[in-house]
C-alpha cells in the first residue's frame, strides 16, 4: 500500500499492523517547528522538497550523496508556509489560489532558490513557478 495517510495495513497473515510512514525530507522534524522556518514575504512561497527514502523498493540502499543530489532536483515538494500576497490577484488568479499549504506540489526542477537549513534544504518559490498539486509525491518518478 503506497498510500501515506492511511494508518494500518495488511501483511501477508492478513494481521493488522502499522503502515511505514515514507521519510519525506524534513517533514516530521519541521512541522511542529515552523517558527524556526524563515516567513515568506510577498507572493512567495515555501516548500520542502520531496526526498525519497534511503532504499529501493530492490532493497538497494542508496548513499547520502545520491540521496542529496536528487533532493536538488526534486520536482515535487511539500508546502510549508505562503506569504500574505500568494494568489491574492484576482485577475491573473480568477479561479483562486493554485495549492494551499500542506500540499504536494510539481514545479521545475531548478526553480527558486535554494536555502540550506539543518538536515537539508527548503526552496522559495514564486507563486506563479507552481505548476500542479499531487496527492502522494511517491506518484511522480524521481529520476536524477
Amino acid at each position: 500500500m503506497t498510500n501515506a495517510t492511511s494508518l494500518t495495513s495488511q501483511n501477508q497473515k492478513g494481521t493488522q499492523q502499522p503502515d511505514q510512514k515514507p521519510k519525506f525530507a524534513l517533514e516530521e522534524k519541521y512541522k511542529n517547528q515552523a517558527a524556526k522556518l524563515p516567513k515568506p514575504t510577498g507572493w512567495r512561497i515555501i516548500v520542502l522538497p520531496f526526498k525519497m527514502g534511503d532504499k529501493t523498493k530492490g532493497g538497494v540502499v542508496l548513499h547520502e550523496a545520491a540521496i542529496e543530489r536528487q533532493q536538488v532536483a526534486s520536482q515535487c515538494g511539500l508546502v510549508l508556509a505562503m506569504g500574505p500576497a500568494c494568489y491574492s490577484d484576482k485577475e491573473r488568479y480568477p479561479h483562486g489560489p493554485w495549492c494551499k499549504v500542506n500540499d504536494w506540489v510539481v514545479f521545475a526542477r531548478y526553480a527558486g532558490s535554494r536555502i540550506h537549513i539543518e538536515g537539508g534544504e527548503i526552496r522559495l518559490l514564486n507563486d506563479d513557478e507552481i505548476l500542479a498539486t499531487v496527492q502522494d509525491p511517491e506518484d511522480i518518478l524521481h529520476a536524477f
